[in-house]
């Protein structure tokens, strides 16, 4: 049998393969497909008669075979899994599926075709989550779940369930990055796992209503959290259109906070964790060099990110087999966030106090006042005495925790939403940010993306061998 050979996509930059996944009354014959092209510019109804497939890719090595128009095509062994059970016994079923409607061995190709993955499953009729075959008591977990999303009693006490339900929300699938996109773009998602289905918005309402099943977990509780805000507006979301600045993206928030939200996600390769988060961005980043293309070091990309979150003016060392970045700065503390009458988390932010100071001891601001600020959600947990600084030539604060002889960064991007009382009356945020041009203090910041395994101290010490 020879292998799969792709012809090139036609000169249309909306065209796009689709799968023909082949009917079958045996489940356990070999699944056959056929690939065929299409234009997104078809429609006029702003969706397609097309599923987009969300999984998990799982080990490369680890391969099953398929036919795709006749020829054998080594899939994964997960993505055989969802093909399996995702093909009915007597009715063909369209799908796009990334491994096998883009030629993975073809850069150029890959490359646009990762960028117009906002559109693609954002005109998709649906979007299907696969979470992975039956295992670890998981049709008893979804079930709990759909029952609880109806509202409906529950078997509270049960430790089989609170197992099982544990078990199904620590699956690959909740921890990888580029999830996140694919249901921020639907506009209705259908979960599977196994032969049991579920509509995404009644498995959030379940998930959410069931949360006293993880809540010693805060590591899968924002990890759930980031994936159920985003499936529950599916059924919101309006026509799909281009972003302001006319490309491919969903507009959700500024890049920044998004970083700062999910960098923590895993992903195959650490440019995704940038490339993945690009679709879902309203900023305008036609200038900030950051547009796909896996041929820029990681070390390179990190430091673009850096500087187009920060400013030119800053100075960042990385390097290429560590997700994290040395920042030296001038700038300035403004304020320090107090958790002793807030500290609420929201489920889109986290409400503290900020106490800020005069730094500026300009004529009409009180010397110190306290605002309520509703901090947008982050991978890392805002404590109390993290500082709010100002960095010299950033367009937003940075929060940051001190350390011996350095300070951490914990939100590169904080968007402020509160205006500052002065004198009689009040100034926005952008307003004293434009009159801050005096930076007097030096900082030495470490932004580090991983996990909260290491303390800042053990992550200096790998950093500078101090």
């Amino acid at each position: 049998m020879s292998p799969y050979c792709y012809h090139p996509l036609l000169p249309d930059p909306d065209k796009i393969r689709l799968l023909r996944l082949k009917p079958d009354e045996d489940e356990t014959a070999l699944v056959q497909c056929k690939l065929f092209q299409y234009s997104l510019q078809k429609s006029t109804k702003g969706t397609h008669l097309y599923e987009a497939l969300s999984y998990v890719w799982g080990d490369p090595e680890e391969t099953l075979p398929i036919r795709v128009d006749g020829d054998e095509f080594p899939v994964t062994v997960k993505l055989h899994e969802a093909l399996s059970c995702l093909r009915d016994r007597s009715i063909e079923r369209i799908i796009w599926v990334d491994a096998i409607c883009i030629n993975q061995n073809d850069g150029p190709e890959k490359t646009h075709q990762i960028g117009l993955m906002p559109k693609i499953y954002g005109q998709a009729n649906r979007v299907v989550v696969w979470l992975g075959e039956a295992a670890d008591n998981s049709d008893l977990a979804v079930e709990e779940i759909r029952i609880a999303g109806s509202k409906k009693s529950t078997n509270s006490s049960n430790d089989t369930i609170q197992q099982a339900i544990v078990a199904l929300l620590e699956r690959a699938w909740f921890q990888r990055i580029w999830v996140l996109q694919e249901v921020a773009a639907a506009r209705h998602v259908l979960v599977m796992c196994g032969s049991m289905e579920i509509d995404g918005y009644a498995f959030c309402l379940g998930v959410e209503l069931l949360k006293r099943y993880y809540e010693a977990r805060p590591d899968l509780q924002g990890l759930i959290r980031s994936v159920t805000y985003l499936i529950k507006g599916a059924i919101f979301r309006p026509k799909y259109a281009t972003s302001r600045s006319g490309r491919s993206s969903l507009d959700i928030c500024p890049l920044g906070e998004l970083i700062d939200r999910y960098h923590t996600h895993e992903a195959t390769k650490r440019h995704d964790k940038v490339y993945a988060l690009l679709g879902m961005s309203s900023d305008d980043l036609k200038d900030a060099d950051l547009l796909l293309g896996y041929e820029v070091p990681w070390e390179d990309l990190l430091q673009r990110l850096a500087k187009f979150l920060l400013g030119d003016k800053v100075s960042v060392e990385t390097w290429p087999d560590t997700e994290r970045a040395v920042i030296k700065s001038k700038g300035r503390v403004l304020g320090k966030v107090s958790l002793e009458k807030s500290g609420i988390a929201l489920e889109d932010g986290h409400d503290v106090d900020i106490i800020f100071q005069n730094t500026l001891a300009q004529p009409g601001y009180i010397k110190e006042w306290s605002a309520h600020w509703t901090l947008n959600v982050s991978a890392k947990s805002i404590r109390d005495g993290d500082l709010v600084c100002l960095l010299d030539g950033s367009p937003k604060p940075t929060i940051i925790r001190p350390c011996k002889d350095h300070f951490v960064v914990i939100t590169i991007a904080a968007t402020p939403t509160v205006e500052i009382p002065a004198g009689s009356g009040h100034i926005k945020w952008p307003e004293l940010l434009r009159s801050i041009t005096t930076f007097p203090r030096n900082f030495l910041l470490v932004w580090d993306w991983k996990k909260d395994k290491q303390s800042s101290a053990e992550v200096f010490k790998d950093v500078f061998g101090r």
